[in-house]
């Protein structure tokens, strides 16, 4: 198992922070660009990822009395991931995202992974300070 873990401070109240991740519908705003998520029944979720051109079944459930959020594939054990946002005071947020790969063999080189998650980070903390 390969897991990864970045971490980013925001100038938000927690809840914003969440309530902009936890979007479904707005996923694709801040999650890797070659990442998008079509809702279905809740928790449900179909992942379509450009790299290879196809979908995955997944899972997506979000606690917002936590302000965490989960996620996975359903048919196979290949990833997981997690979104958790810490108040630091009243304007300020820690949010965290973890990601675990299962299938080392179909993990995506480290330099990518890291890369993707930067990327990330940047686009949700824009999206939270556009509002």
């Amino acid at each position: 198992m390969t897991e990864y873990e970045r971490s980013r401070t925001l100038h938000a109240p927690p809840e914003q922070v969440f309530d902009r991740a936890a979007d479904v519908r707005a996923l694709d705003a801040w999650l890797p660009r070659d990442l998008h998520v079509r809702p279905e029944e809740p928790p449900a979720v179909t992942v379509h990822e450009d790299r290879e051109d196809r979908d995955e079944r997944a899972l997506l459930r979000s606690e917002r009395d936590q302000l965490r959020m989960e996620w996975g594939t359903r048919d196979e054990d290949r990833y997981a991931g997690w979104l958790q946002v810490a108040g630091i005071d009243d304007d300020t947020s820690s949010v965290t995202v973890h990601l675990s790969f299962f299938d080392e063999e179909h993990a995506p080189p480290p330099e990518q992974v890291d890369r993707a998650m930067e990327d990330s980070l940047d686009r949700l903390a824009r999206q939270v300070q556009s509002g």
